[in-house]
């Protein structure tokens, strides 16, 4: 199958690419295909275990299973089968083979690379699966946990583990998989979801008092665990967005993009102070600052050339008042978001996120500004999608205001 059925990508600081590039199963787009040969499971057999000895023999089987650890002398051991309808793929921070797509930590784009080491991750190695139907509409469900080298997920002692009233058992991991379908899909009309917990089995819950506790919430049976165009796929230091095939065919590419940059600079936009004419760098100069780079007072959009006068003291080294209209805020280089999967619509990039830069179109800028994405293991922010900086300001983005040439 050429198509692909789906992907999903990043909300990440790097704009678009891996600062080292793409390399392997490290992308900053992953695309599903459909595999040559299912490798789908499906649940068979049950088994109530009491020595952990009998439990090691049926994880050893080479057959994928689920082991829900109650206590010492009880193990529910629930085996999985092929299911040739159907397609995994499996999402973690572990480089072992079972994972296709290996996900790191997002660090915000405003932190430097000293604050950036992360000394203990809180991803999973093994955090979830996504199972695509082979068949037409090829529909894709997300679960929380992976299979490890072994074919077994393991629920210990303390993670949070429950069975049933129709008597088969379920589990959380230990930050959980979180999922928020924006309502209206992925257009111009999108709004914000509620965020809500993937069990392992692929239940939806409410969320729970904090990422890791023992106690469930409720379940949200009105609810599936079917991704749609848009959903966010929170792994507790790493958000991904998902995108259909369809949904990602009526987005803007990378040649509308920069299609809009090249009609953007061809309006020659000016300083209206220093009057030299502006330029958006190409899109794969995107790490370095040029000098016809434009450059924005975030507190009100005035679009300038880079000058470095208007500095209100030596203790806020980057609040500056603008020359056009006196107010004081952030002063920025204008940078433009190459992700198109990030855009929910084709429109020209006016707006810019507060206080990184990033400029998108309005609709677009609007949507990622009102969505509050999972921060830490108890926080909630709106971040700019192209580098994860936390947004700040009345509206967490700005409308520009370019001056265009005087001759």
């Amino acid at each position: 199958n050429k198509d692909p059925m789906n992907s999903f990508l990043p909300v990440s600081r790097y704009n678009g690419a891996l600062p080292n590039g793409d390399r392997g199963r490290r992308k900053s787009r992953f695309a599903l295909y459909k595999r040559p040969k299912a490798n789908g499971v499906k649940p068979s057999t049950v088994h109530v275990i009491s020595t952990p000895q009998a439990s090691k023999a049926i994880s050893c089987k080479g057959q994928h299973s689920i082991s829900y650890t109650l206590s010492r002398n009880q193990t529910v051991v629930v085996e999985y089968t092929h299911d040739k309808d159907t397609d995994m793929f499996q999402v973690g921070r572990s480089t072992e083979s079972p994972i296709d797509f290996v996900v790191t930590d997002t660090i915000s784009g405003s932190q430097n690379t000293d604050e950036a080491q992360i000394t203990q991750s809180t991803i999973s190695r093994f955090a979830c699966r996504i199972v695509c139907d082979r068949n037409e509409p090829y529909t894709a469900r997300i679960f929380a946990a992976g299979f490890d080298s072994s074919k077994n997920i393991f629920l210990g002692e303390k993670a949070a583990k429950w069975k049933n009233p129709d008597g088969h058992m379920d589990g959380l991991t230990t930050n959980g998989v979180l999922v928020m379908h924006p309502r209206g899909g992925f257009t111009e009309e999108s709004q914000p979801g509620v965020w809500r917990e993937i069990s392992v089995c692929g239940d939806v819950y409410t969320l729970r008092e904090t990422r890791s506790a023992q106690q469930r919430g409720k379940l949200v049976e009105s609810e599936t665990n079917v991704l749609q165009d848009g959903s966010l796929i929170d792994l507790c230091g790493a958000t991904l967005l998902w995108r259909t095939a369809d949904g990602l065919f009526h987005t803007p590419t990378q040649k509308h993009i920069e299609a809009l940059r090249q009609e953007i600079n061809a309006a020659r936009p000016q300083c209206p102070v220093g009057l030299n004419t502006l330029a958006f760098p190409s899109i794969n100069r995107k790490e370095v600052v040029e000098e016809k780079q434009p450059w924005a007072y975030l507190s009100c959009g005035h679009v300038h050339g880079y000058h470095n006068w208007g500095h209100r003291s030596d203790t806020e080294a980057n609040e500056r008042e603008c020359p056009m209209c006196r107010t004081v805020g952030p002063y920025v280089p204008l940078w433009l978001g190459c992700e198109a999967g990030f855009y929910v619509d084709a429109g020209p990039p006016t707006h810019a996120f507060t206080p990184c830069g990033h400029v998108c179109s309005e609709k677009s800028a609007k949507y990622w500004s009102q969505i509050p994405l999972p921060h830490g293991t108890h926080a909630f922010h709106a971040a700019c999608p192209f580098c994860a900086t936390q947004l700040v300001g009345e509206q967490n983005c700005i409308k520009l205001i370019f001056q265009g040439p005087i001759d």
